[in-house]
């Protein structure tokens, strides 16, 4: 086994890898980049050493500069993590010239399988069933209208080159063919250096399954089930399972051997990924096969009890496999949610900040993947992923609702997430039911709002608790102002009943209030229902909140802005108005206050860096028109006009970095 690696990567995996390593007493050395002065994986590792720089290419993308600490440092080996040069054939190569061990494939599987059309070929070879479509890449335009023609419609267009969604683009027509063949080359270019395109047959509502497989350098090689990775946005997974609601036994053994005759063929060593797609009627297709350990690995773990990142230094040390494929068993169920620095409401624009706050979830079938801390700083340069939360339950259902519960708990203050967003998917009937496909949230969500409205028993107990903090704050208050009285004689009596009015979007309530703080045990009747609440001791400041609501623990996070108090709960976020009755009769006469916007400037939705100017002085502009295109966190997003309007000046220029609220293009006044 190895006495000392040095990890490759940062965030989240790199954190992962080095509680393994502590595990099996192996020492670890960390790099870090200017941005990740204070993350977490720099704390937490037996040396950490500085990279300099800020961009990936200055950092985590310099084989130099990491081979040359680890030499320094005498490392025995190099785990890449997944992203950055874990998928490189090239540092592969430099690693073992080095001396070193490199903890995954060797440089020719990374190679083959990196390459979609190579990887097709072997697919083939392996007796790997494969979408209908061509298998070499296409010369030109003309070479691509026939090649659609024969595969029909809808099809897919693919890079050779990479993956990640990265150039995709769906073709439904033949009139939509020319667009959609410019565009995917021209990403596919910038993306990976590489333009070459396939065509494939688009499969309509399919499932993501993907099989976990391990293989050692001996000819062995086992399958560790399968996971569901159908939730996805932008091609991009945000919710993953273990094992699948749509595979059965039958279906888990013939993906399980196919899976591992391609890693034979391929001449495949350490665990890697083999991605399935199943159409409506159970059918299921090679997509591709991922070269490294997944971010969706800890459900695979928390099924089969296995830990994956020990069998990969295992077998990149030497050591065969010991586990034979009759012994692997799956045991219950396990969900993970990706969290990530985003926001839903704004187009799920990358966001950046500092951790002001940070408390994750916990408990006995509760684990949590994460790489910052209080204090973390979340910048522009690398991926938007902070964390994952994963839940194990005996069942399917007991795991989603663990999962809710921990995301319910899970409290981030300084940089804006997706914590709601994935939460509200969770508890929507669709995802309940497992009525899952790659379509799931552009069936179910128009942007960030769910089509589905949120149960109305969630609203209340959201109401309930906001309700709670105020009451219990304004309680303090009026007893630090109470007047001292004679404790001779008659006392003045305690009142026992408190009513108030709360509002939020267009749901009013009317909640009572029967009980103390003292006792911490309350009869709250919302609109004429009466539930009993109690709850444990907590300041009247506090931003999560635990309530047992009728004998059920219940979690929220309570935000206050200024008159109002916000909450989240299930993935519902609601800002709420709190009244006394004698408050609410003014409050209901009330104008409300006028919001002006201001529109005669496009301002930058998010910081990073200008990638394009598609408008100059003069333009006329419509209503959607992209103007430009940013780059945050490795996703290009373009930034589209408010309304129509003459372009007066623009303000940025091509790869300036941008703040959030940078005037972009400034519109001339028109005579009105």
């Amino acid at each position: 086994m190895f006495k000392k690696i040095l990890i490759a990567n940062r965030g989240e995996i790199a954190v992962r890898i080095l509680r393994t390593c502590k595990k099996l007493g192996i020492a670890t050395v960390a790099i870090y980049s200017e941005p990740d002065m204070r993350s977490l994986h720099v704390l937490e590792a037996d040396q950490a050493v500085f990279l300099g720089g800020s961009t990936a290419a200055e950092s985590y993308l310099d084989m130099e500069k990491i081979l040359g600490i680890a030499i320094e440092k005498q490392c025995d080996a190099i785990h890449p993590g997944y992203g950055f040069l874990s998928e490189n054939p090239l540092f592969v190569n430099k690693v073992e010239q080095a001396g070193m061990g490199f903890v995954g494939p060797p440089a020719s599987a990374i190679e083959m399988l990196g390459d979609k059309v190579s990887a097709r070929h072997i697919a083939e070879k392996a007796g790997v069933p494969v979408i209908p479509g061509g298998t070499e890449p296409l010369a030109d335009f003309n070479a691509a209208s026939k090649a659609a023609t024969q595969t029909g419609y809808p099809l897919i267009l693919k890079p050779a080159g990479g993956g990640g969604g990265k150039g995709m683009r769906i073709v439904n027509s033949p009139e939509e063919l020319q667009q959609a063949w410019n565009g995917s080359r021209a990403e596919a270019k910038k993306a990976f250096g590489d333009d070459r395109i396939f065509i494939e047959r688009y499969i309509t509502r399919p499932r993501h399954i993907e099989i976990q497989v391990i293989a050692d350098r001996f000819g062995n090689a086992v399958y560790l089930g399968e996971r569901e990775c159908s939730i996805q946005r932008r091609y991009q997974k945000i919710i993953e399972e273990a094992p699948s609601p749509g595979v059965d036994q039958p279906m888990r053994e013939e993906m399980g051997k196919v899976a591992c005759r391609l890693a034979l063929q391929a001449g495949y060593t350490n665990a890697g990924t083999v991605e399935f797609i199943m159409d409506e009627a159970g059918n299921f297709f090679f997509l591709e096969m991922n070269t490294r350990l997944q971010v969706e690995h800890p459900v695979t773990e928390m099924v089969t009890g296995l830990d994956l990142v020990e069998m990969q230094l295992r077998i990149a040390s030497g050591q065969g496999l010991d586990l034979k494929q009759e012994a692997i068993e799956i045991h219950g169920w396990a969900i993970e949610a990706r969290i990530c620095a985003e926001d839903p409401e704004r187009g799920f624009f990358p966001a950046t900040g500092l951790v002001t706050r940070y408390a994750e979830p916990s408990g006995r079938h509760v684990r949590v993947d994460g790489g910052i801390h209080a204090g973390s700083l979340i910048s522009v340069f690398y991926d938007s992923l902070l964390a994952k939360i994963i839940c194990w339950g005996k069942n399917r259902d007991q795991a989603r609702r663990r999962l809710i519960s921990s995301l319910n708990g899970y409290h981030i203050e300084g940089v804006i997430t997706n914590i709601d967003f994935v939460n509200r998917i969770l508890n929507l009937e669709a995802f309940s039911r497992g009525q899952l496909t790659t379509d799931f949230i552009p069936e179910n969500f128009n942007g960030a709002e769910a089509k589905e409205p949120p149960p109305k028993e969630h609203i209340k107990r959201l109401a309930m608790a906001v309700t709670l903090i105020y009451h219990c704050r304004n309680a303090l208050v009026r007893e630090s102002l109470k007047p001292m009285i004679s404790a001779i004689g008659s006392s003045i009596p305690q009142k026992d009943l408190y009513e108030y009015r709360v509002k939020s979007e267009n749901d009013a309530f009317r909640v009572i209030f029967r009980g103390n703080s003292a006792q911490r045990n309350w009869t709250i009747s919302i609109n004429g229902i009466d539930y009993d609440v109690t709850h444990p001791p907590f300041e009247f400041y506090r931003r999560r909140l635990k309530l047992t609501i009728n004998g059920q623990t219940h979690r929220f996070i309570i935000r206050f802005a200024g008159n109002f108090i916000s909450g989240s709960y299930c993935g519902v976020n609601r800002v709420f108005e709190i009244y006394t009755p004698r408050e609410w009769d003014l409050a209901v006469h009330m104008p409300s206050p006028a919001v002006r916007v201001s529109d005669d400037v496009i301002r930058c939705p998010m910081p990073g860096q200008v990638v394009d100017i598609m408008v100059k002085p003069g333009d006329r502009v419509y209503k959607g028109q992209e103007v430009a295109i940013l780059e945050s966190m490795k996703m290009e997003s373009g930034v589209a006009s408010p309304r129509d309007g003459i372009v007066d000046e623009v303000r940025v220029k091509k790869l300036q970095t941008v703040e959030s609220g940078d005037i972009i293009v400034a519109f001339a006044k028109e005579p009105s």
